[in-house]
């Protein structure tokens, strides 16, 4: 592939819901632009963006994939993103390095989640957007229906038709240009071949109505033609092209086009408008480039995807990585389609390429020359909220685990790797059941670490209710020296004070030196509970009285005293369980409202209040137990079809109400064999 130059360059992120046909388009830029010559299918498993093994089997698309193509003298980087929300940190990334997103709508299924998702992603970068109503070969397909959807759904965007399919379900056979006014009328084959007719009488009257439409949205983009507009005169080919590409960029509109990825009609077109239209990139004066994703192969070393603002990165030479205040050397840049490698000498301004074995760079960080340093903005990612504990299925795995999960983690950012210190469990944290079961299968496959996954346990503490005091002796007589302590303790409830120490000793009864002894026994003591053996917290210990013996006490002997007389004050002292509670904010359509407040409240959730976000989304305030939030991510998204999402912190703990303490007890001694 040879190198262009920024003008002939377009970076365009494919993105929508899944099974709408960003693969399958992509396949056919491909076989159009004559880089394959036999379009792949999602079901056989041999498509060019669909690559990886996980991908193959699951019959999904999982990670973005770059696939350059060249048309009309223009090389066209195509970033294919996942269609499903558990992968969204994919399309995030690959959002931020594109001039454009085209945004792909099955034509019998219209408007969806993550369609629905995207784009309000995308009007919030000022990205400009171009929709693509796909499938209209498809028995109930309705372009008319899906551009209606759009815009009730965002009344406020002007989307406006630049074509018209002829034909519709088994019959449709072409698209009308509004811009031409002609009809493109392709073969029936899948070869992509059409001819250029006239339209047909029938539909020239909607055409003139869409083409006025089209003036009157695109004129204001450019004076010379807003001027022709306000003086009545008709806007002529040139001037809605002109128009239009200046209306793309300021994002005025967002143009539809329509055709089926399936059968190889009207892709031709949309490849024209991506090269006629589409901005080109914007060039920074200083070198500077931006990785927006990591591949890890355990052969071929780690891979990163960068993008470049400007200058030119070559092979073999030093750059500079702001974002961590490191220099690394780049080595041989390739370009990446699919799985194929094609190896190149340097990268310029506005063109994307991948290059290996960049030890210390991450997603997010900025290369550039150490004599100019830049730093470009980083990637927003979405926030993990679901929670996995796992363990390796081999006991000698321990040690592999670990710098796997790390290897592997630098793939995808949304993924985070933590040890809970109270629980010994090692959390894996992503956005989804179907992302994390992937992840692990990842694992095992690239690293040979074989991993089960369950619910994480929910950190629970103890505490007391009522004041006591108790006495604790340690005597043992042995051949020499016995072992001799003896202390007498008040032990009370400290409410948010976690725990306090006092002494509070008259004539020596323990000698000063062994009263930190006493205080270590006790805070030892507290790391295990007489309930269910969960950490004691919220209380007061005074050691009041005690006694010694000038030969046999020693520092260990009051600390095991203290640990005896703890463990049976806490026994009578009304122990209680407390469950961790934490604050959440879940912002969600106003329309499912409802269901997630009466949801928060079937939870033992306390709801604070809400505020508008928007004129859509709600934000809903409120207190929840942590143990009812381990699968929250999960029922969110079927409570709102996957258009909610929420963040939580721990507030602080809480007794946990009665009746469901002593069944809590029972569960918790039951799971762990009491």
């Amino acid at each position: 592939m040879k190198t262009y130059d920024t003008n002939h360059l377009r970076n365009v992120c494919l993105v929508g819901h899944g099974g709408a046909g960003k693969s399958s388009l992509t396949e056919t830029f491909l076989f159009n632009s004559g880089a394959i010559n036999r379009i792949g299918k999602i079901t056989e498993g041999n498509t060019v963006s669909d690559y990886l093994p996980e991908e193959v089997k699951h019959k999904v698309s999982i990670s973005t994939s770059l696939i350059p193509i060249e048309w009309q003298g223009v090389k066209v980087n195509v970033l294919d993103t996942p269609g499903y929300l558990d992968f969204f940190g994919e399309v995030k990334s690959a959002l931020r390095v594109a001039e454009c997103g085209l945004l792909v709508l099955c034509g019998v299924a219209g408007l969806e989640v993550q369609a629905e998702i995207t784009l309000n992603v995308m009007a919030k970068q000022k990205l400009p957007r171009v929709v693509f109503v796909n499938k209209l070969d498809r028995k109930n397909a309705n372009f008319g229906k899906v551009l209606d959807q759009l815009k009730d759904a965002y009344p406020h965007e002007k989307f406006v038709p630049l074509q018209i399919p002829v034909g519709q379900e088994e019959s449709f056979q072409g698209v009308i240009d509004i811009i031409e006014n002609k009809e493109y009328n392709y073969e029936a084959n899948g070869s992509g071949k059409f001819i250029v007719k006239e339209v047909p009488a029938e539909y020239q009257l909607e055409i003139e109505l869409l083409r006025d439409q089209l003036a009157e949205a695109v004129a204001e983009a450019d004076d010379e033609v807003l001027m022709k507009y306000l003086e009545g005169e008709r806007l002529n080919e040139l001037d809605l092209q002109t128009a239009l590409r200046m209306a793309l960029r300021q994002n005025l509109v967002t143009p539809v086009l329509c055709g089926s990825a399936f059968r190889n009609i009207g892709v031709a077109n949309i490849m024209n408008f991506l090269v006629d239209f589409v901005p080109a990139p914007e060039i920074l004066p200083e070198k500077a480039a931006l990785v927006f994703k990591t591949l890890a192969d355990p052969y071929v070393g780690k891979m990163s995807f960068f993008r470049v603002y400007g200058g030119k990165f070559s092979a073999e030479t030093m750059v500079y990585n702001s974002s961590r205040g490191l220099d690394e050397k780049i080595g041989q840049p390739f370009y990446l389609r699919g799985k194929t490698q094609e190896p190149i000498g340097s990268v310029s301004a506005g063109d994307i390429a991948v290059v290996a074995k960049l030890q210390e760079v991450r997603t997010g960080d900025t290369l550039c020359g150490k004599e100019h340093p830049v730093k470009l903005q980083g990637i927003d990612f979405p926030v993990s909220t679901l929670a996995v504990a796992i363990a390796p299925k081999t006991k000698g795995d321990e040690d592999k685990l670990g710098s796997a999960l790390v290897r592997l983690a630098e793939e995808d950012p949304t993924i985070k790797i933590s040890k809970n210190t109270e629980t010994k469990e090692l959390l894996l944290t992503g956005l989804g059941e179907m992302q994390l079961e992937i992840f692990l299968e990842k694992l095992a496959r690239k690293f040979g670490v074989a991993v089960s996954m369950k619910v994480p346990r929910v950190p629970y503490r103890e505490t007391i209710r009522k004041a006591v005091k108790v006495e604790g002796k340690h005597k043992k007589q042995t051949g020499g020296h016995g072992q001799y302590g003896h202390v007498w303790i008040n032990i009370e409830p400290s409410e948010g004070k976690d725990f306090e120490f006092a002494e509070a000793i008259f004539g020596g009864s323990v000698p000063k030196q062994y009263i930190p002894a006493v205080e270590k026994g006790i805070r030892e003591a507290m790391t295990e509970g007489t309930m269910v053996g969960y950490p004691v917290t919220d209380i007061k210990v005074t050691l009041c009285d005690g006694s010694y013996h000038a030969v046999d006490s020693s520092e260990m002997a009051f600390k095991l005293a203290a640990i005896i007389a703890f463990r049976k004050g806490v026994g009578l002292a009304i122990p209680t369980l407390l469950e961790p509670v934490v604050e959440v904010e879940i912002t969600v359509p106003e329309v499912f409202m409802g269901d997630v407040i009466g949801d928060i409240n079937g939870k033992r959730g306390k709801v604070l209040g809400m505020v508008a976000s928007n004129e859509k989304y709600q934000v809903i305030r409120a207190h929840v137990p942590q143990a009812e939030m381990m699968r929250y991510a999960i029922d969110l998204r079927s409570l709102t079809q996957g258009r909610g999402s929420f963040t939580m912190e721990f507030l602080q703990y809480e007794e946990v109400p009665g009746k469901l303490s002593e069944t809590l007890v029972n569960q918790l001694k039951s799971a762990q064999g009491h």
